[in-house]
């Protein structure tokens, strides 16, 4: 935990959020996570609450258990690696430009009226774009060829639902995982994991 400080106190105050989620009555579960969103309406009206604050809940707290594997698995060695304010820049970048993307193309949706206006409305929360990031950033991680197999399986993962769901959250990982991709500036200097998994000692 002292290795990765920030994936920790993220991970509590999700588990907290979720703590309060699930002990909310249902009229005040709903508006917490409205508040909290990152769609249209807030970002208009609440932008820097709305994008800062999706990223510390998440709309069932049964999966906080998955979540703390995710960020173990993920976040903590991205974090370890890459040191934390440099970890933070990738994933503050990803969750940002995932959520601005997505929700642009959700605006010119509305306006096309291929969907209806309530979109601007729904929730949209969750840490998911951070860890598409983070994936992403882990690539830069390994050595060939490990790396090679490792870029098919992440890209397969995110863009199969992309192809066949099309939601805009899909197309939010997508963003977000292409975002961590492209931070490879932020690896330069830092060794790579030869025949090891990342993290390992």
């Amino acid at each position: 935990m002292r290795s990765s400080p920030g994936t920790h106190a993220w991970l509590a105050i999700i588990a907290l959020t979720s703590l309060v989620i699930a002990l909310a009555p249902a009229g005040l579960e709903d508006y917490f996570l409205h508040r909290n969103s990152s769609n249209l309406h807030q970002l208009a009206h609440h932008p820097v609450r709305a994008l800062l604050g999706s990223a510390f809940w998440i709309e069932d707290p049964s999966g906080i258990v998955l979540y703390a594997a995710l960020f173990e698995l993920l976040h903590a060695p991205v974090e370890r690696w890459l040191g934390t304010a440099k970890w933070l820049v990738a994933v503050a970048a990803a969750h940002v430009t995932a959520t601005l993307v997505s929700q642009q193309v959700v605006l010119a949706a509305i306006r096309l009226h291929d969907v209806p206006r309530s979109m601007a409305h729904v929730v949209d929360i969750g840490v998911s774009y951070g860890l598409a990031a983070s994936a992403g950033v882990l690539a830069h991680r390994l050595a060939r060829p490990w790396r090679r197999l490792y870029l098919v399986g992440v890209t397969a993962f995110f863009a199969v639902p992309l192809v066949t769901a099309r939601t805009y959250t899909d197309l939010g990982h997508a963003v977000a995982l292409a975002v961590g991709l492209a931070c490879h500036p932020l690896t330069r200097g830092k060794p790579v994991a030869h025949g090891r998994p990342p993290g390992a000692h």
